[in-house]
């Protein structure tokens, strides 16, 4: 086979692996509106398709079962809020700048974004009893854990300072925080992101060595 050929196969190759990622793709964003209002244990590829445009074929085609579907939403949305604190990290230029868009982002996603993250728990949650869950959960849960440290040292950075703690302290603190404030939004608290905000404004400081 001459080197055009195989160059035009793996091209032919490479874009039937694109054209079913983006198929996975489109078929999780239709289905992550059931999935964050019903979690886990009370949802079913059968009940995902009823609730979407697709059918349950077509779901079981694309994934292999609801842990597949469900682990593939997750990932999908905790990317998403990956790269939307990594935009604060790289524009805020001093650490009050900082310190406020990162807590104006988390109040944010609270009210917006509330039954998406109760998924995330709800999947992280269920990996203590599901062994499959185990792998993705431990992985989306480091990719956070490394965002909270960018933020972090960068804060350090621009404070003239260094972190007060490791990594792993600093991610279960904040994130303890943002969990504690999900669940007085989800019980309907008003001021559950207003007061998440204000909170999170002394804990940044105390994150970080005095000056």
């Amino acid at each position: 086979m001459t080197q055009t050929a195989q160059d035009k196969i793996d091209r032919i190759s490479r874009g039937s692996v694109d054209k079913f990622a983006e198929r996975r793709d489109q078929l999780a964003e239709s289905a992550l509106l059931t999935l964050s209002e019903l979690g886990y244990a009370r949802t079913s590829l059968r009940e995902i398709a009823q609730n979407s445009d697709f059918s349950h074929g077509v779901l079981h085609y694309y994934f292999r079962d609801k842990v597949d579907l469900i682990t593939h939403c997750v990932r999908r949305y905790k990317a998403v809020c990956v790269q939307r604190y990594d935009e604060i990290v790289a524009t805020a230029q001093t650490a009050e700048e900082l310190r406020e868009g990162f807590a104006a982002g988390l109040a944010q996603t609270l009210v917006e974004d509330a039954t998406m993250h109760r998924l995330w728990y709800d999947l992280r949650a269920q990996s203590l009893f599901e062994e499959s869950f185990r792998p993705d959960v431990h992985d989306i849960d480091q990719s956070l854990e490394r965002m909270i440290w960018r933020i972090v040292s960068r804060y350090a950075e621009l404070s003239g300072t260094t972190p007060y703690l490791t990594s792993a302290p600093t991610y279960a603190l904040l994130d303890g925080l943002f969990q504690q404030s999900l669940l007085t939004q989800l019980s309907g608290q008003a001021d559950s992101a207003k007061r998440l905000r204000a909170h999170v404004r002394p804990v940044m400081g105390r994150l970080i060595h005095d000056q």
